[in-house]
């Protein structure tokens, strides 16, 4: 994946080099119900102008203090994953970009998230008991912003109307904490996030996906996978429908309980396809190691039909 470095984007000082990897507990520890005020200055880290920064999104990735990043989670280098990160598809929905820890190919990464559409108490509450039932790492309660929970995986909090997601590598809830205040220090000012990032390629599917979803879309969120795979993505206040392709080992095996299952219905797509009659998913074998998602989040019983049509429309575009 291109990588631009933060030391050249941001005219940072050289980083420090030598640090231990993710688990060095040598970094700031803040206990985590810190309080942080919302109000923190409104200027951003200063990025110099110049026609290589202006190409890159402004996002909390480039805002954020690399230094700050690299010190709390004790990691050799901090690099702004320049390549369009997909959406993180759910309730919310989050724009989505990374920080890379590492010089080497596939290394971890930082994410940091905001949900598009406007969030409050009761968002964060939902937020909350989704993870809850995940039965993940119990999680604790932080004082970031406006309130939030975390692990030593990540942290989700509440900043004046939307939520704020930071995760990666496994450290400690107070280096999360840590992030997290740095986060909130910055976002002040950052740019509301644009209603269409579309592609050509998903365009054939947007009048199907509005039927599905019952509604226009608000927001689009089109891109593609690091394997280059398309990601086609429609959402409302209320419902979200998106498309996307994984590359897997055995695809025929993943598709025998799908084959199986008495709420699927077959579609002529692929290699074979389906459409679940109860929740409208739709699941597409490819040869045997591509597997193609058109997922309906937030929908109260979604048109089996009416996906399937979707799907018509928009499959060939994994298919062929």
């Amino acid at each position: 994946m291109r990588m631009r470095s933060v030391v050249g984007l941001l005219g940072v000082a050289a980083l420090l080099t030598g640090c231990s990897g993710p688990g060095n507990e040598d970094a700031p520890n803040v206990p985590p119900l810190v309080s942080v005020p919302t109000t923190e200055t409104p200027t951003p880290t200063e990025t110099p102008s110049s026609p290589a920064t202006a190409k890159v999104a402004d996002t909390l990735c480039t805002r954020v203090n690399p230094t700050v990043v690299q010190t709390t989670l004790g990691v050799p280098v901090v690099e702004i994953q320049t390549k369009q990160v997909p959406a993180d598809f759910g309730f919310p929905t989050y724009d989505v970009c990374e920080l890379g820890l590492s010089t080497s190919p596939g290394a971890a990464v930082l994410r940091m998230e905001r949900s598009l559409v406007v969030a409050t108490k009761s968002s964060l509450d939902a937020e909350q008991k989704a993870y809850a039932a995940s039965k993940g790492e119990a999680a604790k309660p932080v004082a970031l912003g406006d309130g939030g929970f975390g692990t030593s995986r990540f942290v989700v909090f509440l900043f004046r109307d939307r939520l704020i997601k930071v995760s990666g590598p496994p450290a400690t809830l107070a280096k999360y904490v840590v992030l997290g205040q740095e986060v909130v220090r910055q976002a002040p000012g950052l740019p509301d996030a644009p209603l269409s990032i579309a592609r050509p390629e998903c365009e054939r599917g947007t009048s199907a996906a509005a039927k599905v979803m019952g509604a226009p879309a608000v927001f689009r969120r089109d891109s593609e996978t690091s394997a280059g795979d398309l990601v086609c993505g429609w959402i409302t206040e209320k419902g979200v429908l998106y498309t996307t392709a994984r590359h897997v080992t055995d695809a025929e095996a993943l598709m025998a309980p799908i084959r199986k299952a008495p709420t699927s219905q077959p579609v002529p797509l692929g290699d074979e396809g389906y459409i679940d009659t109860v929740t409208g998913r739709g699941t597409i074998r490819v040869g045997t190691t591509k597997i193609v998602d058109l997922v309906p989040l937030g929908i109260p019983h979604p048109d089996p039909d009416q996906m399937a049509t979707f799907a018509l429309t928009i499959a060939g575009r994994y298919t062929h």
